[in-house]
C-alpha cells in the first residue's frame, strides 16, 4: 500500500533465480554478421543465482573493529559478525525465521535484532546477550513493535509496541542494563513516532491526514501534559514528516513537499520555533541523518530511479573525497563511534550489495564481502537503461529497461512489462537476482513506474488516486506499446509480471485488456479490493484514512472497488497466468489467490498456481525464491517464448 517512504519497511525484496550454468548462443548466431549477434552467451540457472548474497545493516560495535549485518547465505536472513578488518564472519543467530540486525549496543557486544514468525509482519525486538542468549524484549502472539533509537549515552533505549491497543504504536523506554520497559507517551490520537532527540527529551511524531498532507508534532517529555505541540501549521496540503534530530538535541530536521514538487529537508530550531531550508535538489531528497558527533552528514537525493549519496564534513562545508571505487551507488553509509572508519555498500545493476570500510581520508577502501556467485561472470549480466515514452494522455512515463545480451534487430526477444508494487512504490536501479535471471535467459524487462509512482514529483505521485486500474493500466499498456517498437523486441511476445501492487496490474491487465500481453505472473497480488480494504491489519490504522483516500473508502466506494478487482472478472482472462502466494500473508490474504486461480482454470486457461506454506508477503527464505524463479522460468519458456 502507498505510504510514507520515510516510514515504509522494507519486508521483502522478491529476487529470484535457476541454478547451474549451461552455453546458449542467439538462435540466429550462424547467420549475423555482427559481432554482438554472434557473441556466446553464458546463462546460469536459479541455483547458481541465488548463491548469490544479499546482506544488510552495518553498525559498528562499540570499539568499531567488528559490524553487524544480516545475510542470506545460510538460506534465511541470519545475523552476522563481520570482522571490519579481514571481512571473517561469524554468526550470531540460526533461527527458523529471518532475523534482521538492528544494532550493536552503544557501550558494549550485546546486539537488539528483529524477528517476526513465517511472515506475518508481527516483528518482535530481540536482544542477544554478549553470551548468545536470547530474549524477547516484546512478547505476545498479537504484538508488533519496533526500535526507535537509544539516549546518546547508550543508558536507555525507545521501542514502539500496539501490546495495548492493536491499532496504535504506543512509545516506550526501555532501561540498557535491566530492560525494564516504562511507557513514555500512549498513541490515543493515531500519530507515528519519526524521531527522538539523542537526550532523551524531544519525540516528533507524524500524523497523516489525507495522501497528500501530513503533520509533524514536538513533544517534550520533561512537560507533565505530554500533549504534541503542532509545528507544521499550512494552509495548503502538504506532506510533513520527521527525519531525524541534531546531536545536541537542539535541531529537528523533516522533510516536506510544501515548497515544491519535490521533498526538501528544513530545519526546526526547538527553541526559538525558527524553520529554515537545509537541503534541496531537483529531485526528492530521500534521507538526512549525522554521525556520533555531528561531523558527518549523510543525506540521499532520489534522483530518476538512483539514490545519490551525499556526505558533507560539517566543519569544512564540503563533500569529502571518497576514493577511487568500483562502479555502483553509496548505500547505508556509517561511521564508527570515533568516526575514523566509515562502512558503506556499492550496488549497481551487475552486483549485489558488497560492504566496504574506509578509513577516512586514506587512499584505498576495503571490500569485505563479494556477494556475487562465483560462478557468475558479471559481463554476463545486463545493466539497465532509464527509458521514457508517451502515455494515452500525452504524459511522459519513465521506466528501467532491461535488453538482454543475446537481443538484436535479426534476434528479437520476448519481453516482460515489470510493474512494482505499492501503489506508490518504485522500479529503482541496482541489483535483482529475479530479473537478471530472466534477463539472462532471453527476455528483456521493462519496469514502468506508471503514474502514481513515488520519486518524479507530487503531482505525478497523485494522478492515480482512486484510478487504479485504469488510467495507471493504460501507462502499462503503452509501455508495452513502447516495447514493441523497438527492433530488437519481438512485439508478439510481451508478458507482464508484477509483486503486489504489481501482481493486481498484472492480473487486471489480462482482465480487462484481455488481448494486450501473452501471458502474466501475479506475485502477491490483490485481485479483490473489496475484501481486501475491510481486512487490512491492524497497525495500519495511523495511515489508514490516507489509503481510503488513496484507495477510496470501502463503505462508499465499494462499488467501483468491485469494477476494478480482477476476481470479479475473471471471466474476461484468456491468456496464461501464474499465480504465487505465502499462506500467512497479513495483505493479501490466500483466498484471494485461491478464488482467482479458480475462475481462472474454469475458462479452461491454463494456470499454475504456487503456495509457500511458510512465506508471508514476500520471500525471507532463499529456498522459496530458487523455487519460485524455477516456476516464472519455466511458465514463460512454456507459454511466451
Amino acid at each position: 500500500m502507498k505510504q510514507s517512504l520515510k516510514f515504509a519497511t522494507v519486508a521483502c525484496a522478491i529476487t529470484l533465480a535457476l541454478g547451474g550454468c549451461s552455453q546458449s548462443t542467439p538462435s540466429n548466431s550462424a547467420v549475423s554478421t555482427q559481432a554482438p549477434q554472434v557473441q556466446s552467451i553464458k546463462t546460469y540457472n536459479a541455483d547458481t543465482f541465488f548463491d548469490t548474497t544479499s546482506i544488510r545493516g552495518n553498525s559498528f560495535s562499540s570499539t568499531g573493529d567488528k559490524i553487524l549485518v544480516s545475510s542470506d547465505e545460510s538460506g534465511i536472513y541470519s545475523l552476522y559478525e563481520v570482522n571490519a578488518t579481514t571481512g571473517d564472519k561469524t554468526r550470531l543467530t540460526n533461527f527458523e525465521d529471518s532475523t534482521y540486525p538492528v544494532r550493536y549496543f552503544p557501550n558494549d557486544d550485546r546486539v537488539l535484532f528483529t524477528k517476526d514468525s513465517g511472515g506475518n509482519e508481527r516483528y518482535h525486538v530481540y536482544v542477544r546477550e554478549a553470551d548468545g542468549t536470547v530474549k524477547d524484549l516484546t512478547p505476545g502472539d498479537e504484538t508488533r513493535a519496533s526500535f526507535a533509537g537509544f539516549t546518546k549515552d547508550g543508558s536507555q533505549f525507545f521501542i514502539t509496541s500496539n501490546k495495548r491497543d492493536a491499532k496504535f504504536m504506543d512509545l516506550y523506554r526501555v532501561d540498557s542494563k535491566t530492560y525494564k520497559i516504562t511507557p513514555v507517551y500512549q498513541n490515543t490520537l493515531g500519530l507515528n513516532v519519526g524521531a527522538i532527540s539523542p537526550d532523551g527529551r524531544y519525540i516528533a511524531l507524524s500524523k497523516s491526514n489525507t495522501n497528500k498532507d501530513s503533520d509533524t508534532f514536538i513533544l517534550d517529555t520533561y512537560k507533565k501534559s505530554l500533549k504534541p505541540q503542532l509545528i507544521s501549521k499550512h494552509d495548503t496540503p502538504a506532506q510533513y514528516s520527521p527525519d531525524t534530530f541534531s546531536v545536541d538535541s537542539k535541531y529537528l530536521y523533516y522533510s516536506t513537499d510544501a515548497k515544491g514538487e519535490f521533498s526538501q529537508v528544513w530545519r526546526y530550531d526547538l527553541a526559538t520555533g525558527e524553520h529554515s531550508a537545509a537541503l534541496k535538489d531537483d529531485w526528492d531528497v530521500s534521507f538526512i541523518y549525522f554521525s556520533k558527533s555531528g561531523r558527518y552528514q549523510v543525506s540521499g537525493v532520489n534522483a530518476d530511479a538512483s539514490t545519490k549519496v551525499t556526505v558533507i564534513d560539517t566543519q569544512t562545508g564540503k563533500e569529502i573525497a571518497m576514493p577511487t571505487l568500483p562502479a555502483g551507488n553509496l548505500r547505508s553509509v556509517n561511521f564508527s563511534s570515533d568516526e575514523k572508519t566509515m562502512a558503506f555498500y556499492l550496488n549497481s545493476d551487475t552486483s549485489p550489495s558488497n560492504l566496504f570500510v574506509w578509513q577516512v581520508g586514506s587512499n584505498q577502501a576495503k571490500q569485505l564481502t563479494n556477494t556475487l556467485s562465483k560462478e557468475i561472470n558479471q559481463n554476463d549480466l545486463v545493466e539497465s537503461t532509464i527509458v521514457r515514452f508517451k502515455s494515452f494522455d500525452g504524459l511522459e512515463i519513465p521506466g528501467v529497461l532491461y535488453k538482454p545480451k543475446q537481443a538484436s534487430s535479426t534476434n528479437k526477444v520476448p519481453a516482460l512489462i515489470w510493474v512494482h508494487g505499492g501503489p506508490g512504490g518504485q522500479s529503482r536501479t541496482g541489483y535483482s537476482a529475479m530479473q537478471q535471471h530472466l534477463v539472462n535467459h532471453g527476455y528483456a524487462i521493462f519496469a514502468v513506474n506508471n503514474r502514481g509512482s513515488s520519486g518524479y514529483g507530487k503531482t505525478f505521485f497523485h494522478l492515480d488516486d482512486k484510478k487504479h486500474g485504469t488510467d495507471d493500466l493504460q501507462d502499462i499498456v503503452f509501455g508495452k506499446q513502447h516495447l514493441q517498437g523497438l527492433d530488437w523486441v519481438d512485439a508478439d511476445r510481451i508478458g507482464i509480471m508484477g509483486g503486489s501492487y504489481g501482481g493486481f496490474m498484472t492480473a487486471a491487465a489480462l482482465a480487462f485488456e484481455p488481448e494486450e500481453f501473452k501471458v502474466g505472473i501475479n506475485i502477491f497480488g490483490v485481485t479483490n479490493w473489496v475484501r481486501t480494504l475491510n481486512s487490512i491489519p491492524p497497525w495500519w490504522e495511523s495511515f489508514k484514512k490516507s489509503l481510503y483516500d488513496e484507495m477510496g473508502d470501502p463503505a462508499t466506494d465499494g462499488e467501483r472497488h468491485r469494477a476494478i478487482s480482477p476476481l470479479f472478472h475473471a471471466k474476461n482472462i484468456t491468456k496464461p497466468l501464474m499465480v504465487i502466494q505465502g499462506a500467512n500473508d497479513p495483505r493479501v490474504l490466500q483466498v484471494e489467490s485461491d478464488e482467482l486461480v479458480a475462475a481462472v482454470k474454469a475458462n479452461g486457461v491454463p494456470v499454475e498456481y504456487v503456495l509457500f506454506d511458510d512465506e508471508g508477503h514476500g520471500f525471507s527464505k532463499k529456498e522459496n525464491r530458487i523455487t519460485a524463479s524455477n516456476a516464472y522460468l519455466n511458465f514463460l519458456d512454456t507459454y511466451l517464448k
